[in-house]
């Protein structure tokens, strides 16, 4: 039996381990962009820090967490009644990068695309989303969110 090479081992492990965080993580987008898609609005607010700040490409300026953060997604679901279609958001082309002090920093192209009502969907913007992802209570939490336009990133 031949004996695996120093540090083979520990290579594995760590791989090992950064698949299961990176599928942990591929399943908290998953679940958080079901939740804003569903517009459960608290639920969705609750996917951030108390303090988490989120940039978007608008001229409103930062959102702040908590009542900016809901106020937002209600906004959106009553420009969706009004309009009579729906938005949803598909995440993917995600990276994760752990840093040293336990947080992560992710970036993903967010598309947006909007079904009106007995229609097709169809793309309506294509996104950059880059996050800062801590861990609260044992989940992972967004601290920070800067959200800019596909074609300016």
């Amino acid at each position: 039996m031949t004996a695996e090479p120093v540090g083979t081992a520990e290579r594995t492990l760590r791989s090992r381990r950064f698949a299961a965080l990176y599928a942990e993580v591929e399943r908290f987008y998953a679940h958080q962009m079901q939740i804003l898609d569903a517009h459960d609005t608290e639920h969705w607010a609750g996917t951030f820090t108390e303090d988490a700040v989120l940039e978007l490409p608008s001229p409103s300026g930062p959102l702040r967490a908590g009542a900016g953060l809901a106020r937002y997604v209600r906004a959106g679901a009553a420009r969706e009644r009004r309009a009579g279609s729906r938005l949803d958001h598909w995440v993917g082309m995600l990276d994760v990068q752990p840093q040293a002090d336990g947080t992560l920093h992710t970036r993903c192209s967010a598309l947006v695309y909007v079904t009106p009502s007995g229609c097709g969907a169809r793309v309506l913007y294509v996104r950059v989303m880059e996050d800062v992802l801590v861990r609260a209570g044992g989940d992972w939490r967004v601290a920070q969110r800067r959200v800019t336009r596909d074609d300016l990133a």
